[in-house]
């Protein structure tokens, strides 16, 4: 845990999965092939306290779906890349549009298809009930399983790493205090 907290210090970007991780990877498809996901709000909200912190926030997916791209948008994730069934190019890509390197950047991955990412960044977490082989090539795992608060502990582990994360818990504890 001290080796991942130390890396989380250096944080300026997180990328997730979608299916695995903001999902508990489920696909729902209904008969008229519409697609259907199910998101935790309290990762949602994870997300919206650390993008307000600075933190740039990405999702790099294999799979395409208006719903992620809507879930996306009502979170303020702008860098979406869908449809990346080799996440690699994405990712370098989105490092050098936003003049990182890779110690800056931290992935959260469920599946073997996550590990060309995984082993190349800062802080390398995987959910609780990711795959066994990407489990052993992570800094860190949540002990949440994927799509059920494990981005929060995620986005909780980076904030408290940096410093923000008792602020923000206590402008919730003494809102007029914030005002």
């Amino acid at each position: 845990m001290q080796d991942a907290f130390e890396r989380a210090k250096a944080i300026r970007l997180v990328v997730f999965d979608v299916d695995g991780v903001l999902t508990d990877g489920s696909l729902f498809l209904g008969d008229d092939g519409q697609e259907y996901k199910a998101f935790h709000s309290r990762d949602g909200h994870g997300i919206v306290m650390l993008r307000e912190s600075g933190v740039e926030l990405a999702v790099i997916t294999g799979r395409q779906s208006q719903v992620v791209r809507l879930r996306m948008e009502s979170l303020g994730i702008v860098h979406v890349y869908q449809g990346q069934r080799d996440k690699l190019p994405a990712y370098f890509q989105l490092r050098d549009q936003l003049h990182l390197n890779d110690e800056q950047v931290a992935y959260v991955g469920d599946d073997v298809v996550d590990l060309p990412i995984l082993c190349r960044v800062g802080l390398a977490i995987a959910v609780a009930d990711a795959h066994p082989l990407v489990r052993e090539h992570v800094h860190w795992q949540t002990h949440a399983p994927g799509g059920r608060g494990a981005v929060r502990e995620v986005c909780e582990l980076i904030l408290r790493a940096q410093g923000h994360l008792d602020t923000l818990f206590a402008s919730y504890l003494n809102p007029m205090s914030a005002a």
